[in-house]
């Protein structure tokens, strides 16, 4: 097994020792290859450097209490990929080929694979990129799906802490009727200077108003947004522009199954004052509850013009302890399954 800190593991970029592959040209799939070489070449012209026609997914794979090895709902990532990828006229890889090529990464990456215990992961990112070299803009049937791994702990560095967000003023990230609700590369290159800018002064993430009337929330940089109101409503947006997560799916279930009421719907941005507790999630982060949301007229600017206060800095609601407990225990083994949500390897 890799000598690996379980327990000091965050979340970035990580050479482990496979890379599975497969391109689609003239019409048809090649055979699913891997490779131990982590590089890929390309021509300069490749559309997916110039246009960034390239999408992407994030699911996690867990060790669990008693041995399995289980990938958490690959079907709703092969699907999402697949809508990303008709969104970009690209050729979309199918279900049962999504998760194959993810079993192989898994199973030719296993030292990386951490051991129950940790609370830690093998994180999966299969890329879809357009590797076709053309200054056009049209799209090319041809595409290469790379799928790689690395081994996660949290996110932020900690699990389970509030931290605090930032409303940026002057910032958007998602126009009505644009990417935003595909998993798209472009749609990530946007917030990096606005991160650097409020990592800088403290806050761990972004939430994005809906850049149309910046009436309505939309979703935080890296995942999406969730309220607990009166102390038994799980609120979530509606949005054209927000990303589909499924971590986010999966959470609503869990508020179902612990008798919460579960509304998607328009959130105002007013309604910020009304929630006992507020937080992210996605695949990456699970859940991060917040301590407090500011509201920043210039991001770069020390003005802030509103504040929601949740908990103090650091501390964590009970719903948020709940449903982060829920969902972790299920991934883990340590609570029954009972919606077969793990797809065992």
């Amino acid at each position: 097994m890799a000598q690996i800190d379980w327990d000091s593991l965050g979340f970035d970029a990580y050479r482990t020792r496979t890379v599975v592959l497969a391109h689609y040209r003239d019409g048809a799939w090649s055979d699913i290859q891997t490779t131990e070489t982590f590089s890929l070449t390309i021509d300069p012209f490749t559309q997916g450097l110039h246009y960034a026609i390239s999408c992407f997914e994030g699911l996690k794979v867990f060790r669990q209490k008693d041995g399995s090895i289980i990938m958490f709902r690959p079907e709703k990532n092969a699907a999402r990929m697949a809508r990303s990828a008709r969104f970009l006229g690209l050729p979309e890889p199918s279900e049962e080929m999504f998760i194959k090529m993810c079993e192989l990464c898994v199973k030719n990456n296993m030292e990386f694979l951490p051991p129950y215990g940790h609370q830690a992961s093998l994180y999966l990112r299969p890329l879809l990129f357009a590797p076709h070299p053309q200054m056009q803009l049209v799209p090319y049937p041809e595409v290469t799906l790379a799928v790689m791994c690395a081994p996660a702990g949290s996110y932020y560095g900690a699990h389970l802490r509030s931290a605090a967000a930032v409303i940026p003023g002057d910032y958007d990230r998602a126009a009505p009727k644009g990417t935003g609700s595909y998993k798209l590369s472009a749609n990530y290159a946007g917030t990096f200077v606005p991160y650097k800018i409020a990592h800088e002064q403290g806050y761990a993430e972004l939430l994005y108003l809906n850049s149309a009337t910046r009436q309505f929330v939309d979703e935080f940089g890296s995942s999406n947004f969730f309220g607990i109101k009166g102390g038994n409503t799980y609120v979530t947006p509606l949005s054209d522009s927000v990303l589909p997560s499924i971590t986010n799916m999966t959470l609503q279930e869990c508020a179902a199954d612990f008798g919460l009421k579960v509304e998607k719907r328009p959130v105002p941005l007013e309604e910020l004052a009304e929630f006992d507790e507020a937080g992210g999630c996605g695949t990456a982060v699970v859940i991060t509850p917040m301590s407090h949301i500011d509201m920043k007229p210039v991001l770069a600017e020390p003005t802030v013009s509103r504040s929601f206060r949740y908990e103090e800095d650091g501390a964590v609601g009970p719903w948020c302890t709940k449903l982060y407990k829920r969902i972790t225990g299920i991934q883990f083994g340590e609570i029954e399954d009972i919606h077969g949500w793990c797809h065992k390897i």
